[in-house]
């Protein structure tokens, strides 16, 4: 029996065509009653970006990835423990935080921001990575 599953597994050729990689990762990792999501951007699964030039628009798309992807996982929203955000100017503090606060509304994680020189593609403003549980009698459900 495996000690994780991984979500949504990709490759990096087909997701980055303007470069040069060939990685093999996931979207997620469900490791026992803990789930990690990659940094999330404001892309679709399918590679488009929303909100260009627009970081309140970016972390809304980067908030609905990371809500789908806990719920693959067998989480939600309201188990993340602790999130990172990156953004690539301190002027898009306030956009991106107001819609990550208006979608963690209550959930109360612990919380890093930080301002980056840049992330994987110019167009990508902000970025929020996170960490959620699936609470005890969620995991004796799911088994």
């Amino acid at each position: 029996m495996p000690t994780h599953q991984r979500i949504r597994m990709f490759n990096t050729k087909e997701t980055y065509p303007n470069q040069s990689l060939d990685n093999d990762l996931c979207q997620a990792v469900r490791a026992g009653n803990t789930v990690y999501v990659r940094g999330q951007i404001g892309t679709t699964f399918d590679g488009q970006l929303v909100g260009l030039g627009d970081p309140a628009a970016q972390a809304e798309q980067a908030m609905a990835n990371v809500k789908q992807l806990l719920e693959e996982a067998g989480s939600d929203l309201s188990h993340i423990v602790k999130t990172v955000t990156y953004i690539t100017d301190p002027r898009f503090r306030e956009p991106v935080y107001q819609v990550v606060g208006r979608w963690l509304k209550g959930v109360f994680p612990i919380s890093t921001g930080l301002v980056v020189a840049g992330l994987g593609q110019a167009e990508w403003l902000m970025e929020i990575d996170v960490i959620a549980v699936i609470p005890d009698d969620e995991m004796s459900q799911a088994r």
